[in-house]
């Protein structure tokens, strides 16, 4: 499968929808205020949200995977610097 940008995405996981949002400037400013105080960005603001209302109205599809995770993944720990 062929991605955005080109490349391809990787096996096992579907390619993410993308759709283009158009929102006034200040819901914006305070979506992103909300996603920051929560460590989200918004656009994971956005999808949690949308969940959210989704799973609340009862319309959230029984085969809806978690929401992606970014970073590094879990499970590893990081070298630790010496201590001084």
């Amino acid at each position: 499968m062929t991605g955005p940008s080109g490349g391809s995405a990787p096996q096992g996981r579907p390619q993410r929808k993308q759709v283009l949002l158009r929102l006034d400037p200040s819901v914006y400013e305070a979506l992103a205020r909300w996603a920051g105080d929560e460590l989200r960005s918004a656009n994971a603001q956005i999808e949690f949200l949308l969940r959210k209302a989704l799973a609340d109205a009862g319309r959230l599809p029984k085969d809806t995977g978690p929401i992606a995770r970014r970073g590094r993944p879990p499970g590893g720990s990081a070298p630790r610097p010496p201590s001084a």
